[in-house]
């Protein structure tokens, strides 16, 4: 597995650790509809929430969910819609990004409720 592939895992990995600390259950781990893929997918007492993981070996470049284009968003409205759908979920749901940056010795996370709506069409 290349290096950066390992770093993504790893911060994955943190970001779960991360949200169940937050009482969140997690119930799907890289789930992919046709070829987009949602990172996390989790719930809360109010929400479902589809979460991006951003993972960075340092903020040299800027802060790692920066890196959460318009096209990545609309990818992950476009697979957490039907992940809905054929859930037949009607909860309300929720975009959140979680920026992980390992320091060498930890990872610093830092989780965004919301970080963005679904774009209109």
């Amino acid at each position: 597995m290349a290096q950066h592939n390992e770093l993504g895992k790893k911060g994955e990995d943190a970001a779960v650790r991360y949200l169940r600390q937050k009482g969140y259950e997690i119930l799907e781990r890289n789930w992919v509809y046709e070829k987009y893929e949602i990172d996390i997918i989790a719930q809360d007492d109010e929400f479902i929430i589809f979460v991006e993981v951003k993972t960075r070996s340092s903020g040299q470049w800027g802060n790692p969910e920066e890196a959460v284009s318009k096209g990545k968003i609309k990818r992950i409205v476009e697979a957490a819609d039907f992940y809905l759908n054929v859930n037949d979920i009607e909860r309300p749901a929720r975009f959140d990004v979680v920026a992980v940056i390992w320091n060498g010795q930890k990872f610093e996370i830092e989780h965004i409720d919301d970080a963005f709506l679904a774009p209109v069409n």
